[in-house]
């Protein structure tokens, strides 16, 4: 069931990087890539670190986990190298009048 909520305004965003969107008691990991947005769960399915801190990768689509190293996918949330096992979630989105809305139910 879709449940679209107003996540952040488009100009809020840093592009090329990642953006943390603390909202309705949940952190977010808001990756900008020119009109491309992706957005994660903020925290590694590792070690429950916050991605946001991390460096985001435009070639191989990944977020990469500051505190040891795992790097996540855009896309799917895939864990795409060690230590991590486990994907993060990642959220369907859309956007209207230069606001990003996130898929996020109650």
């Amino acid at each position: 069931m879709e449940n679209f909520k107003e996540l952040i305004e488009l100009n809020m965003l840093t592009n090329d990087g990642v953006t943390k969107v603390d909202r309705w008691g949940h952190c977010f990991a808001v990756v900008r890539f020119d009109e491309d947005i992706y957005i994660l769960d903020d925290r590694c399915s590792h070690q429950d670190y916050s991605l946001s801190l991390g460096e985001v990768d435009r070639d191989e689509m990944t977020l990469e986990c500051f505190k040891h190293g795992s790097t996540f996918s855009l896309i799917d949330g895939q864990p795409t190298c060690l230590p991590a096992r486990n994907p993060v979630k990642v959220y369907e989105l859309k956007i209207e009048n230069e606001v990003v809305y996130i898929n996020f139910g109650d």
